[in-house]
């Protein structure tokens, strides 16, 4: 829990998610070089629309070793890279925050949370110090990749679409029905699961109605399906994690191969 506490303390970091996950990812899922959560560099090809590198052939394979490595990046670089990035597209100051705010604020909390989660520990664990410092990485590998597992498998799938922007940046598809082409819901019977991840299995429900509490997810889908049907888009469901894995890792493949990716139904 240490990484996602991180990411909800102060002005800053506040901000960071809104602009990263509210406005980038929630309004532009799945289009290039808009969503950040698509765009993992030039190690992984997450859309047909990012260039093809040879070495991606493999990336079904140690994409997931990557994945563990997530975390690990958000505690180290990725918030500096953000903050520049922002800074640079005139985003800090569409939210009301300076830079130099920003930069102190994010300094404050980098030193609270190494303080709190691997200094005090090291300090005042009775075992050994290498036996905290493992936990420690071991964690970040654990949450890196539940949490890569459970977001990719949302909307890098054979069923999603990866639509552009036109020259003015419009979406083709009205946001609801953006919302609807690009995402996947996956095992909405278990209700374990769908506790264990906070409801974000319904990422369709998620993704249209995010402030209404996760509980109510369930029933909202059969609502959601009923009215996608009547107006004839799509309604991405699949019924287990382990089918949404294994749909991800041939979108992996597919994607990787370079060969043209065309929407499947789910």
């Amino acid at each position: 829990m240490g990484a996602i506490g991180h990411y909800h303390g102060g002005y800053w970091l506040s901000i960071n998610w809104k602009i990263q996950h509210n406005t980038l990812h929630h309004s532009f899922t799945n289009v290039h070089g808009a969503d950040e959560d698509i765009d993992a560099g030039n190690l992984l090809r997450f859309s047909p629309e990012q260039e093809h590198l040879p070495f991606h052939r493999f990336q079904h394979i140690y994409a997931w070793f990557l994945y563990s490595l997530m975390t690990h990046m958000w505690i180290t670089t990725k918030d500096f890279k953000q903050l520049i990035g922002y800074k640079n597209n005139g985003l800090l100051e569409q939210h009301g925050i300076t830079f130099n705010r920003a930069f102190a604020e994010l300094l404050f909390i980098k030193v609270l949370y190494y303080g709190y989660l691997l200094v005090l520990p090291l300090v005042f664990s009775p075992v050994a110090w290498w036996v905290t410092l493992i936990g420690f990485v071991v964690m970040h590998f654990a949450l890196g990749f539940l949490l890569a597992c459970v977001f990719q498998t949302a909307h890098v799938m054979e069923s999603s679409h990866f639509p552009g922007t036109d020259e003015e940046g419009n979406l083709e598809h009205n946001w609801a029905v953006h919302q609807l082409m690009t995402t996947t819901n996956y095992a909405p019977n278990n209700r374990l699961l769908s506790w264990f991840v906070g409801g974000l299995n319904y990422q369709v429900e998620h993704h249209l109605f995010p402030n209404i509490c996760h509980t109510h997810y369930r029933k909202l889908s059969e609502i959601v399906r009923e009215t996608a049907e009547e107006y004839g888009v799509p309604y991405n469901t699949l019924p287990s994690f382990r089918s949404a894995l294994r749909i991800h890792w041939r979108m992996l493949r597919k994607l990787g191969s370079g060969a043209d990716v065309e929407p499947a139904m789910a």
